[in-house]
C-alpha cells in the first residue's frame, strides 16, 4: 500500500497559470552563498508571483523551513508561514516573510527549547510536494534557549498587486 497522500497539503487546482520569480533573501536577489543570520536575528524571505493565465486566480505561497543539521531529528520540512494572493490576469504581487531565528528552535537532547548555529533551508512552495524555491541560510553565534515568548510564525507582507506590462 502506497502511504503517499492522494493530494499533498496545499495542493489545489486552478484555471490559470502562475509564475514565481525574483526570490529574495534579506531583500537581495538570491545567489550562490548562504546568508548569515545570528541565532537571535531575523531575515526577510520573499518572491514575486504573476498570473500568466487568462482568468483570475488565487495562489498560496507557502514558506517551509528545513534544518538538516539539528542535534535532534525533526520534520524534513515544516510549514512556518503562508500568504494568499488573489490575482487578475497579468497582475503580479510580491510577498515577503520576516523569518526570525526562533522559528528554527527545537527541543534539544537535554529537554530545553534551543536555537543553535548551523545551516537552514527556507523554501517557498505552492504545496508540500512542490520542490519550490530553496534558499540558503546559516545561523551563527551561541546556542540560545528560547522561552514562551518566541515567535511561532513568520510575519508576512504582500506588495501589490500590480499590472505587469506586456
Amino acid at each position: 500500500m502506497d502511504p503517499a497522500p492522494l493530494f499533498p497539503f496545499g495542493h489545489g487546482l486552478s484555471y490559470t497559470r502562475f509564475t514565481w520569480s525574483y526570490p529574495l533573501l534579506d531583500g537581495c536577489p538570491t545567489g550562490e552563498g548562504a546568508v548569515a543570520l545570528p541565532t537571535d536575528g531575523e531575515v526577510t524571505v520573499g518572491c514575486t508571483v504573476r498570473n500568466d493565465g487568462p482568468v483570475r486566480g488565487t495562489e498560496v505561497v507557502q514558506l517551509y523551513l528545513s534544518d538538516p543539521v539539528a542535534a535532534v531529528t525533526g520534520p524534513v520540512r515544516r510549514l512556518i508561514g503562508y500568504a494568499r494572493l488573489d490575482l487578475e490576469p497579468g497582475q503580479e504581487s510580491g510577498v515577503e516573510s520576516a523569518v526570525h531565528a526562533d522559528l528554527a528552535a527545537y527541543t534539544g537532547p537535554d529537554p530545553r527549547r534551543i536555537v543553535d548555529p548551523g545551516d537552514l533551508v527556507p523554501r517557498l512552495s505552492a504545496s508540500c510536494a512542490d520542490p519550490g524555491i530553496a534558499l540558503r541560510l546559516r545561523l551563527h553565534g551561541p546556542v540560545r534557549e528560547v522561552g514562551p515568548t518566541r515567535r511561532p510564525l513568520a510575519q508576512n507582507r504582500i506588495r501589490g498587486p500590480r499590472i505587469h506590462p506586456g
